[in-house]
């Protein structure tokens, strides 16, 4: 009978595990959790054909700077939360003195956490602006069988948070398209805000962009303060779209022009596209199959794929 040596023992040890589908977030990282273990195994298989571990010390630990990474997690203190509907949050994390996470727009991160055992990964688009110094916000919506929110809803202030990144974006340039047209479904909302940040903050860029929030509820709507500042800009339209209210009789009236009940169809699409001041350039975020369905409606419209984008 074969017994494995002390020596394999310890090689097998060492040897990095491969993740379960549910560490992977889904969210077309480069480089994806697979990537990562796959140049990690390259590089045990590498030390263990030399037998040299020494080998093994090029490969990066938990990060402890404070600095992202995309090939290694970090920890992020939370330093407040704000609970924004009943089951919406945003969070923010410190980051060391001023510096800034430098995020392209439209950038997301991934968050590792574990249940029971079981580590899971998720991609969020922090909702602060790029260049933001000493700290990141992120939105964040638990659901109430999901496995990373059994995580999140633990969270409080001191904690300690894991992330990488960053990954994506929208290669937006100032004055690049007349008109952007924003579709954003709940927490979708999150990409769209930096851009938007990006343009009021640039008295040179002059692009107009039409937003459309979709929500259930007015009360579900998330933000509103920051919303309606956005949308005193000239250049700045916004337009709710709740699907559960039936009248819009009992909404503010400094909502009522701008807000339309049931869902975003193919006729309201048309209704909006129209209304944009120039050919927009199509901007999407939000659950697959309101992805689908935008994308569907914008093509019975007139816009091609070459003019969208689906974060």
């Amino acid at each position: 009978m074969l017994t494995m040596s002390g020596n394999e023992h310890d090689w097998l040890a060492l040897k990095p595990q491969e993740p379960s589908p549910s560490q992977c977030c889904g969210g077309g990282c480069k480089p994806c959790i697979y990537d990562v273990y796959e140049k990690e195994l390259a590089q045990w298989e590498r030390a263990k054909a030399k037998q040299d571990k020494s080998l093994l010390m090029e490969k990066k630990e938990q990060g402890n700077n404070s600095e992202l990474n995309p090939d290694t997690f970090t920890a992020f203190s939370i330093s407040s939360v704000e609970q924004l509907t009943e089951d919406t949050y945003q969070y923010r994390f410190e980051l060391p003195g001023n510096s800034s996470l430098c995020l392209s727009l439209g950038q997301h991160i991934v968050l590792r956490g574990a249940v029971n055992g079981l580590e899971v990964q998720r991609a969020y688009t922090p909702i602060s602006p790029g260049n933001a110094e000493g700290y990141f916000e992120v939105l964040i919506k638990c659901y109430e069988a999901g496995l990373m929110s059994q995580y999140i809803r633990t969270w409080k202030k001191g904690d300690m948070v894991f992330w990488r990144g960053p990954f994506g974006g929208f290669p937006y340039r100032p004055n690049k398209h007349g008109e952007l047209l924003m579709l954003a479904s709940g927490t979708g909302l999150a990409p769209m805000l930096p851009i938007l940040q990006s343009i009021t903050d640039d008295e040179e860029d002059e692009t107009f962009v039409t937003l459309v929030c979709c929500f259930p509820t007015f009360d579900k709507i998330y933000l509103k303060p920051l919303l309606q500042d956005l949308a005193r800009y000239w250049n700045i339209r916004i337009f709710y779209v709740l699907s559960q209210e039936t009248s819009l009789e009992k909404l503010p009236w400094s909502y009522q022009e701008n807000t339309y009940t049931g869902r975003l169809n193919e006729g309201l699409m048309k209704t909006i596209i129209n209304s944009c001041r120039r050919r927009p350039f199509v901007l999407i975020c939000g659950s697959s199959a309101f992805n689908e369905d935008m994308s569907r409606y914008l093509k019975a419209a007139g816009i091609e794929e070459d003019s969208c984008f689906v974060f």
